[in-house]
């Protein structure tokens, strides 16, 4: 293991040392998932729009090959997002969990498209939700 993510592990709390582990949203991180190539599509377009790396992200490799977003918490509710993307956070009706992987090792079926660097790095959301809008009603009638 390098020198970067040892430090990333002793300083991010919730990552796992090995495999993954679920996460309760909410907590230390909301999410979002999009699932498919459409996922895939937005993180690219999010690399594009920040202008490097976008904060952290997962993909996963089989199922609905979904691609998550962490944002900081609490700040996926009260906001409109597309109907394609699905929500990860706790309220007072719901709970929810997302897959984290370790930085190395077996992870499969997910891996770090975007590995976080810091414990307070976060995918920007109200760029992440317009990059949705963008990508994801250019291809359908609103």
């Amino acid at each position: 293991m390098n020198a970067l993510n040892d430090e990333c592990e002793r300083n991010i709390e919730w990552l796992p040392v090995s495999g993954f582990q679920l996460r309760k949203a909410g907590v230390q991180f909301d999410a979002v998932r999009v699932d498919g190539d459409a996922g895939r599509r937005l993180a690219d377009l999010m690399e594009e729009l920040v202008g490097g790396e976008p904060g952290p992200v997962v993909a996963e490799a089989n199922g609905r090959r979904g691609v998550y977003f962490f944002v900081p918490p609490g700040s996926t509710a009260h906001r409109c997002w597309p109907r394609e993307v699905t929500i990860l956070n706790a309220t007072r009706s719901r709970v929810s969990y997302v897959p984290v992987p370790a930085l190395e090792g077996r992870t499969w079926p997910l891996s770090w498209r975007y590995p976080p660097t810091a414990p307070d790095r976060f995918v920007h959301t109200l760029i992440l939700i317009n990059a949705a809008e963008s990508l994801l009603y250019s291809g359908r009638d609103r």
